[in-house]
């Protein structure tokens, strides 16, 4: 997910309409993402070298909440700090934590990370980050600060997928085998600029910013889609977000193919193939500030 929001550019698709824009898109994208990969995001939050249980938790570009509600049910006895710079995500966060009866274990914090001066986030047992860091301007300066925010011997999770999912077959559409793959392509040369810490090894930025690396775990995720209309809903999001960026970089061919797909009512639709998957990495770093 995923799935991010330091900045809000993260994924997006309208609510109802899996491929809109706005805050709205992005919230529904984002609750998309974390239905999706709930079962890795649990994984990695079981697999965390924690000495003790947390009782302190914060969840730095915490989006509508992926990480939060995982964290929340993993560490029934920790209350979690939930930091974003979108006042809609957070809104949705808060509303989904009162209706799973857990308001009371959330703060909500609206802060841009990218500013020099952090918000008093107190000193936490354990900071979690997912598909977040690399949105940093200045990530080096970001490492550091919650090198300092986190309580001595406390615990730092980055974790960052490996670019946007896949869903499609190699061969389809039928009218454009790889289509897909282009697009990816064609999302990469536009992102390197715009984000150049996507896909970074965190270990050394991690190591140089004060911290012990205790481990690193790549998942790779591979969920069969067939029948599941959230997955369905999930790719068209996704690939109308690449869309978004990369339309004008397309031959005229492949977008009409993709705007096939995505036209909900068409009978070519993404949302009636029952082949999708999504494939994709999760990376987790853990880190320790002795």
């Amino acid at each position: 997910m995923s799935h991010a929001h330091t900045h809000t550019s993260h994924h997006g698709a309208s609510h109802g309409h899996p491929h809109g824009q706005g805050a709205e898109g992005q919230a529904e994208i984002l609750d998309l993402d974390a239905e999706v990969l709930a079962g890795h995001t649990a994984s990695i939050t079981a697999w965390l070298p924690l000495r003790t249980d947390p009782h302190h938790i914060v969840d730095l570009g915490c989006g509508t909440g992926a990480g939060t509600f995982a964290l929340l049910d993993r560490f029934p006895g920790a209350r979690v700090t939930a930091v974003d710079a979108s006042a809609e995500h957070l809104q949705r966060l808060r509303a989904k934590a009162g209706s799973l009866g857990v308001l009371d274990r959330v703060r909500t914090v609206r802060a841009d990370l990218d500013e020099a001066a952090w918000p008093d986030l107190g000193s936490p047992d354990l900071v979690w980050a997912s598909a977040s860091m690399h949105h940093m301007a200045d990530p080096d300066r970001a490492l550091r600060a919650v090198h300092d925010t986190l309580a001595p011997g406390g615990l730092f999770a980055v974790v960052e997928l490996a670019g946007h999912p896949r869903f499609l077959p190699e061969d389809a559409p039928a009218d454009r085998p790889g289509l897909e793959e282009r697009l990816h392509a064609a999302a990469d040369r536009r992102q390197a600029g715009q984000m150049p810490h996507r896909g970074a090894d965190w270990g050394p930025m991690l190591t140089a910013a004060g911290f012990t690396v205790e481990g690193e775990r790549t998942i790779a995720v591979h969920i069969e889609g067939s029948g599941g209309e959230a997955v369905g809903r999930y790719a068209a999001g996704v690939l109308h977000r690449i869309r978004g960026a990369v339309a004008d970089g397309l031959s005229p061919e492949d977008l009409a193919a993709l705007d096939r797909l995505l036209d909900t009512g068409g009978p070519h639709s993404i949302l009636r193939r029952d082949d999708l998957t999504v494939r994709t990495e999760r990376t987790v770093w853990a880190a320790r500030r002795d």
